[in-house]
């Protein structure tokens, strides 16, 4: 068997940051113009942008924006669904993953993943975000680069061969 290259932390970071500009950004645009701007307040984010850049940072973060939790529902499912999708289709790989060679398997036999793994991996991320994101910090300390949400559903993301 070929040797296993783990994909450590930078890279991974960076494959999510793709994904966020491929896939995140994209579906966010269409649920906000699909909700006529009542997923979120738009203009209130602006004004506590400006806030912050002027040097009144009190003031930007207490005055949160309105937010639809109905809305922001369908974007965490819709987000949900469609990275399962590219999971299935790009065996493993997101966009981003795609773009730097990465991509999710099983972690014993380093075959595809299964709609199970790919499931517990996406809810994974809720607890990995959880407690400062150790969950994701933790893949720069361990040998085999696995994060939390990679030992829930026993994954781990490999170098494309």
């Amino acid at each position: 068997m070929k040797e296993v290259r783990y994909a450590g932390f930078w890279i991974r970071f960076l494959a999510s940051f793709f994904d966020t500009l491929f896939l995140a950004v994209p579906i966010a645009i269409v649920i906000y113009i699909i909700s006529g701007g009542e997923w979120f307040d738009l203009a209130q984010y602006q004004q506590n942008l400006q806030s912050a850049m002027a040097g009144n940072a009190t003031s930007a973060l207490t005055s949160s924006p309105q937010m639809s939790m109905n809305w922001e529902i369908l974007f965490e499912i819709s987000t949900l669904v469609i990275t399962i999708i590219f999971w299935k289709k790009w065996r493993g790989a997101t966009p981003g993953k795609k773009f730097v060679h990465i991509k999710i398997v099983d972690a014993k036999t380093f075959k595809d993943i299964d709609n199970k793994q790919a499931l517990t991996r996406s809810l994974g991320y809720i607890v990995s975000t959880s407690i400062f994101l150790i969950g994701f910090l933790i893949v720069a300390f361990r040998k085999d680069k696995r994060s939390l949400h990679d030992l829930l559903a026993d994954t781990c993301v490999i170098y494309e061969d």
